[in-house]
Protein backbone atom coordinates (compact mmCIF):
# COMPACT_ATOMS: atom_id res chain seq x y z
CA UNK A 1 0.00 0.00 0.00
CA UNK A 2 1.08 3.62 -0.67
CA UNK A 3 0.57 6.16 1.92
CA UNK A 4 -1.00 9.63 1.64
CA UNK A 5 -0.45 13.01 3.52
CA UNK A 6 -3.56 14.58 4.72
CA UNK A 7 -4.83 17.91 4.87
CA UNK A 8 -3.69 18.09 8.40
CA UNK A 9 -0.22 18.27 7.13
CA UNK A 10 1.81 21.61 8.54
CA UNK A 11 4.55 21.19 5.63
CA UNK A 12 7.08 21.55 8.94
CA UNK A 13 9.85 19.75 5.52
CA UNK A 14 10.91 16.93 8.04
CA UNK A 15 8.97 13.72 6.18
CA UNK A 16 10.61 14.37 2.29
CA UNK A 17 14.20 14.21 3.22
CA UNK A 18 13.39 11.34 5.05
CA UNK A 19 11.85 8.69 1.92
CA UNK A 20 14.70 7.19 0.67
CA UNK A 21 12.46 6.96 -2.84
CA UNK A 22 12.31 10.31 -3.12
CA UNK A 23 8.46 9.76 -3.59
CA UNK A 24 7.68 12.92 -1.07
CA UNK A 25 7.07 16.26 -2.69
CA UNK A 26 5.93 19.31 -2.18
CA UNK A 27 2.40 19.59 -3.75
CA UNK A 28 0.42 23.25 -4.58
CA UNK A 29 -0.51 22.99 -1.15
CA UNK A 30 0.60 20.47 1.15
CA UNK A 31 3.72 17.65 0.95
CA UNK A 32 2.33 15.00 -1.38
CA UNK A 33 3.57 10.91 -1.91
CA UNK A 34 3.82 9.50 -5.45
CA UNK A 35 1.98 6.12 -4.81
CA UNK A 36 4.41 5.14 -7.96
CA UNK A 37 7.64 5.56 -5.85
CA UNK A 38 6.42 4.80 -2.18
CA UNK A 39 7.16 0.77 -0.88
CA UNK A 40 6.68 2.22 2.97
CA UNK A 41 10.29 2.21 3.13
CA UNK A 42 10.42 -1.62 2.43
CA UNK A 43 13.71 -3.01 1.37
CA UNK A 44 15.16 0.46 3.36
CA UNK A 45 13.74 0.10 6.93
CA UNK A 46 11.37 -1.54 9.18
CA UNK A 47 8.99 0.91 8.98
CA UNK A 48 7.91 4.08 7.14
CA UNK A 49 10.52 6.77 7.94
CA UNK A 50 7.82 9.64 6.98
CA UNK A 51 5.38 8.30 9.50
CA UNK A 52 7.98 7.78 12.22
CA UNK A 53 9.10 11.77 11.97
CA UNK A 54 5.81 13.31 11.16
CA UNK A 55 5.28 15.41 14.36
CA UNK A 56 0.93 15.77 13.83
CA UNK A 57 0.43 12.15 12.35
CA UNK A 58 -0.83 12.78 8.67
CA UNK A 59 0.17 10.06 6.69
CA UNK A 60 -1.80 7.17 6.57
CA UNK A 61 -2.24 4.41 4.10
CA UNK A 62 -4.00 5.61 0.86
CA UNK A 63 -7.18 3.83 0.23
CA UNK A 64 -6.72 3.37 -3.86
CA UNK A 65 -3.49 2.18 -3.58
CA UNK A 66 -3.59 -1.38 -1.92
CA UNK A 67 -0.40 -3.59 -2.34
CA UNK A 68 0.73 -6.73 -0.52
CA UNK A 69 4.19 -6.97 0.80
CA UNK A 70 5.44 -8.38 -2.31
CA UNK A 71 4.17 -5.69 -4.20
CA UNK A 72 6.08 -3.19 -2.25
CA UNK A 73 9.04 -5.49 -2.37
CA UNK A 74 9.09 -5.78 -6.26
CA UNK A 75 8.77 -1.86 -6.76
CA UNK A 76 11.40 -1.58 -3.75
CA UNK A 77 13.43 -3.86 -6.73
CA UNK A 78 12.13 -1.71 -9.68
CA UNK A 79 13.32 1.66 -8.02
CA UNK A 80 16.99 0.49 -7.06
CA UNK A 81 17.58 -1.27 -9.67
CA UNK A 82 18.44 -4.37 -7.42
CA UNK A 83 17.13 -7.88 -8.77
CA UNK A 84 16.25 -11.07 -7.35
CA UNK A 85 17.93 -14.13 -7.70
CA UNK A 86 16.25 -16.99 -8.27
Amino acid sequence: MALRITDECINCDVCEPQCPNQAIYMGELIYEIDPSKCTECMGHFDEPQCIVVCPVECIEVHPEHTETPDQLMARYHQLTGTGTSG
